[in-house]
């Protein structure tokens, strides 16, 4: 699955006075059409894309799907496959933050509500970063309630990892051989000194949090106790046990030069650049949970030479193909973004107006460099590399197939699986009974 993504950031900073839009700062509101061009210009079949929930989602039980409606028949009628985000970094203002208990069940009815509209969307990343999005409000104190503890972060990460299940199991209830791609931000911490190996051992630990609970993974013991000690409870944790839909999932990693750091002995942290590289990290977390491998986001600024995204993505491109070569089963490449962002630099913390030239396309949409060659790299390989796995297909129903009739006959099949599973999908508490 070659990708990219038109990214629908909403976190608030400025204790939530200020809503930073990447949609809007990168006129996507306006150009929609135009970015839709770009992705098939490209060749690319799959986006990462969705509705901005702080517009759509007015209220419990209330929707504005007008922009919704016009894009996904757009991309419906282009066959172009999205990967839906309906979560990135933000909520409403009508909820408040992650600290809001309530967010888990209001987040599984807006999935429900979006599933029954757009039943023909089978690919889903309901929550985006669920670890960088509980550490950045919770933990560093960037986003949305801004908190600096580790209490705020681990409520804000029961709610959203919490979140991210109850919108799977509500999605299945529609579509039943729906698929989910995680994308979660894919980490590691090198100790700098002896001195520092305890620290680095409890961040390696803590990255995992989110994947752990999300997949129903029994967490390490010194994690359970961090838990416990910040304000889960035993039958929070207990609800990720027995609530595990492994099974329904790809595992979607992002890797950036900064998801490798350099922890020091008095815990402080900087960013360490590339040590061991998208290969090494990937082969962590593939042997922890066994799933399907996607690499969901990467990117890198054109600089002054101009061709320094180039270079990047042909390295995430040979490590992609390092792993296929050593058997750990991969299915998809994204370059995030689309366009260039607005504001990366500081991670949405300021709004300065920063254009960072990290898109296949510039905000003009005129095409980079990393866009022409990412145009021939899927050329070349997109023949080549299905030919060579197959027995590693992903069943997809592109939007062209949906009411043909194979289409039907795997949802029924799916359907039947979901009824020998643990977890019974039809008999799970609605949102509204739950709230």
């Amino acid at each position: 699955m070659f990708a990219t993504g038109i990214e629908n950031s909403i976190p608030t900073i400025n204790n939530g006075k200020t809503r930073v839009d990447e949609m809007e700062s990168c006129g996507h509101y306006q150009r929609w059409r135009e970015d839709f061009d770009c992705v098939q210009d490209i060749g690319i079949n799959y986006l990462r894309y969705g509705p901005p929930i702080h517009k759509t989602y007015l209220g419990p039980g209330k929707y504005d799907w007008e922009f919704a409606d016009i894009t996904f028949a757009e991309l419906k009628r282009r066959d172009i496959i999205p990967i839906v985000d309906l979560c990135h970094f933000g909520v409403p203002d009508w909820i408040g933050n992650f600290q809001n208990p309530d967010f888990p069940h209001l987040f599984a009815q807006y999935a429900a509500a979006f599933a029954e509209r757009f039943p023909w969307v089978q690919l889903y990343t309901p929550v985006n970063e669920m670890f960088i999005c509980a550490i950045f409000s919770a933990k560093y104190g960037w986003w949305n309630e801004q908190m600096k503890t580790d209490r705020g972060f681990v409520t804000a990460l029961k709610h959203i990892v919490r979140a991210n299940v109850l919108a799977m199991l509500e999605i299945l209830k529609h579509r039943a051989d729906a698929i989910f791609i995680q994308s979660e931000s894919s980490e590691y911490f090198h100790a700098d000194s002896p001195a520092a190996i305890h620290q680095a051992e409890v961040l390696n630990s803590r990255r995992f949090l989110s994947l752990d609970l999300n997949y129903g993974r029994r967490v390490d013991s010194e994690m359970y106790e961090y838990l416990m000690e910040n304000g889960m409870t035993k039958d929070e944790y207990h609800f990720f046990l027995h609530n595990r839909l492994k099974q329904h999932c790809i595992l979607g990693n992002d890797y950036y030069r900064t998801n490798e750091h350099r922890v020091f002995e008095n815990g402080h942290t900087t960013a360490s650049g590339e040590v061991f590289g998208y290969t090494e990290i990937t082969r962590q977390y593939y042997n922890r949970y066994r799933l399907p491998i996607m690499h969901t986001e990467t990117n890198l600024v054109e600089g002054p030479v101009g061709d320094e995204a180039v270079h990047w993505l042909w390295k995430e491109w040979a490590n992609v193909l390092r792993l296929r070569n050593v058997g750990i089963p991969t299915v998809g490449f994204t370059w995030y973004s689309l366009t260039d962002q607005v504001d990366w630099d500081t991670a949405l913390r300021e709004q300065n107006g920063n254009v960072n030239a990290l898109g296949l396309y510039d905000l003009d949409r005129n095409i980079r460099n990393v866009g022409r060659a990412y145009k021939r790299l899927i050329r070349d390989w997109r023949e080549v590399l299905p030919a060579s796995s197959l027995c590693l297909v992903v069943p997809i129903v592109p939007p062209s197939h949906y009411d043909m009739a194979h289409a039907r006959e795997q949802e029924e099949q799916a359907r039947r699986r979901l009824q020998t599973e643990e977890i019974d999908i039809g008999q799970t508490n609605s949102p509204q009974e739950t709230t």
